[in-house]
């Protein structure tokens, strides 16, 4: 999408344009003389465990939970924010550089497989409605379609 200049709009839209940037900024303002953060984008609430530091608290009981299952032996090998790369970046024939599609998932971990003996690796991501955007569920289907793993939503 290519960036708009504000002038290039007639006289009604540059003044409605102009008025919401103020209004914007007026906001950003008084949130930052107030000394209160923004709200999250998706209504969140980052929490900690220790040293760890989890974006929601939904994503931190997950870690409990994965947590006392590792401690029983139920998994192992819980990873926290393993990266994928899905398409490696590239340079263009006119020499522009495309960065690279990568997805990051919440938690990574092998279980007992059905028969008991064997291990399965589990990608994990903790969602909500508002969390599965487009951008996520297209990297989701390039994850099954590139790298043939499936990711479990909790």
């Amino acid at each position: 999408m290519a960036a708009i200049n504000i002038t290039d709009l007639p006289p009604k839209y540059q003044a409605q344009a102009l008025q919401q940037l103020q209004a914007q900024a007026k906001r950003k303002m008084e949130t930052q003389a107030a000394g209160t953060p923004a709200r999250p984008k998706y209504g969140n609430v980052k929490t900690g465990r220790a040293a760890l530091h989890f974006d929601s608290k939904k994503e931190a009981a997950r870690f409990d939970e994965l947590m006392a299952m590792a401690a029983a032996g139920a998994i192992r090998d819980l990873r926290l924010q393993d990266a994928f790369t899905l398409q490696r970046s590239y340079i263009t024939p006119e020499g522009q550089r495309v960065r690279a599609i990568k997805y990051v998932a919440d938690f990574t971990y092998y279980r007992r497989a059905g028969d008991g003996d064997a291990w399965e690796f589990i990608v994990e991501d903790v969602k909500s409605k508002p969390t599965r955007t487009k951008e996520y569920l297209m990297k989701k289907k390039m994850m099954a379609e590139r790298l043939g793993l499936t990711i479990t939503e909790v």
